[in-house]
C-alpha cells in the first residue's frame, strides 16, 4: 500500500489523558493522587520524546481528572517546552471570572504555554450535574456559550467590576480580573461536536478542537464528516476577518502493537466507526487504530480530518502507567507521526 502525499498542515502532536483511576487488579493508577502525579510524570517524559503537547480531559463526578488548573500549573512548573492544555473544560460547571484568574495564573507559571480547550461538555452520568455546582439554566448549551464569552472578555482585560467610591476617595472606575497573561486569548479552543458549532467558534475567534464524537451523521465515514466540519470552520473564520491564523486539532485513539504485551492488551481493539443514538440524536464515533505501527501510519496519513488538522492528540490508556504510555508515545513519535508531517520539537 502506498501512503498518500502528506499534507504539510500537520505540525504538532500531543497526548490526551482522561486520567482514569480504579483500584482494581491490573491498574497502575489506583487513586486520584496516582492519576494526578502520573500525568505530570508523563508530561515530563513526553517532553523528552519531543511531543508538543500534554492535554487532559475534564470530567466531573467520575474517577477521572476534574480540576485542571492545579494540574496544569504543576506540569508547567516541572517542564520547560511542552504545551499544556485541556480537551475540554465543561463551561457549564465554571465561574468564568474565577476561571479567568486560574487560567492566567497557570499560563504565567508555564511561560505562556497554555492551550485551553473549553466547550459545552459531553453527556455525563450526573443528572443536571452543573446544578449541584450552583449553575441552573433552561438551555445548558446557551449557558456554556454565554460563560465562554464572559471568560474570553475577562482574559482579554475587559472590565468586569466597578470600584467602590468609599474606598477610592470618591473616584469611580472599572476593574479587570488579575492577573492577566498576555496572549492567552489567542490560545483558546472550542470543542465542537457539530458543523454548526464549529462555525460559531470561528465567528467567536477561537481555535477548533473537533470532537471524536460528532452528534450528527450524514452517512459518510467519520474522517470525511470531520473534515467537512473543519473546512466549514476555516471558511467561517475567513469570513469573520480575524487577523490570526485558525488552528484545528483532532483526537485519535492509536494503540501501536510492537510487543507481546501490546497484543495481549489491544490485539482485538481495532474497529471501524460506530453509529448510534446519543441523547436522542444519531451520532458518529471515531474508530480505534490498533495494529502494527507501519499500518497505522498509512491509515492515519489517509485520514481526511488528520490531513486537515494542525494538531493531532493521541489518547493514552493512562491506567497502564507512565512507563507503558511513554513507550507508546515514543513509538508514535518514531514510526507513526512522521507519516502525517510531524517532526519532533527541538
Amino acid at each position: 500500500m502506498t501512503s498518500p502525499a502528506v499534507d504539510a498542515r500537520v505540525k504538532k502532536i500531543g497526548f490526551l489523558s482522561f486520567g482514569h483511576w480504579r483500584d482494581v487488579p491490573g491498574s497502575q493508577t489506583r487513586s486520584g493522587a496516582d492519576a494526578l502525579l502520573q500525568t505530570i510524570e508523563l508530561a515530563e517524559a513526553a517532553e523528552e520524546i519531543g511531543v508538543n503537547g500534554a492535554f487532559v480531559r475534564v470530567h466531573h463526578f467520575e474517577r477521572q481528572l476534574a480540576s485542571p488548573f492545579p494540574l496544569l500549573a504543576a506540569i508547567g512548573a516541572r517542564t520547560r517546552r511542552i504545551e499544556i492544555g485541556t480537551g475540554v473544560i465543561d463551561m457549564r460547571y465554571e465561574n468564568p471570572l474565577y476561571m479567568a484568574e486560574e487560567a492566567a495564573a497557570a499560563d504565567l507559571i508555564s511561560g505562556g504555554r497554555l492551550q485551553l480547550g473549553i466547550s459545552r461538555g459531553s453527556p455525563e452520568t450526573a443528572l443536571r450535574g452543573a446544578e449541584s455546582f450552583g449553575y441552573v439554566a433552561e438551555d445548558a448549551a446557551e449557558m456554556a456559550r454565554t460563560k465562554a464569552e464572559t471568560f474570553l472578555a475577562a482574559i482579554d482585560g475587559g472590565p468586569v467590576a466597578r470600584t467602590d467610591p468609599a474606598r477610592t476617595g470618591g473616584l469611580s472606575g472599572r476593574l479587570a480580573v488579575t492577573p492577566q497573561s498576555p496572549g492567552l486569548r489567542d490560545r483558546i479552543w472550542w470543542g465542537a461536536g457539530t458543523r454548526a458549532t464549529g462555525q460559531w467558534a470561528a465567528k467567536l475567534g477561537v481555535h477548533l478542537q473537533s470532537s471524536t464524537l460528532l452528534s450528527e451523521d450524514t452517512g459518510v465515514p467519520f474522517d470525511q464528516l470531520q473534515a467537512e466540519q473543519i473546512r466549514l470552520y476555516r471558511e467561517a473564520w475567513r469570513e469573520a476577518g480575524h487577523d490570526r491564523e485558525a488552528r484545528v486539532s483532532v483526537s485519535r485513539s492509536v494503540l501501536p502493537i510492537t510487543e507481546d504485551i501490546d497484543r495481549l492488551y489491544f490485539g482485538t481493539q481495532a474497529q471501524g466507526d460506530q453509529v448510534g443514538l446519543l441523547e436522542g440524536v444519531r451520532s458518529r464515533f471515531g474508530r480505534t487504530f490498533a495494529g502494527e505501527p507501519d499500518r497505522i501510519a498509512e491509515e492515519l496519513a489517509a485520514d481526511e480530518a488528520v490531513r486537515e488538522a494542525d494538531y493531532v492528540l493521541f489518547t493514552v490508556p493512562n491506567q497502564l502507567g507512565v512507563e507503558y504510555n511513554a513507550r507508546i508515545l515514543a513509538t508514535i513519535a518514531a514510526h507513526i507521526a512522521p507519516a502525517i508531517g510531524w517532526k519532533p520539537a527541538a
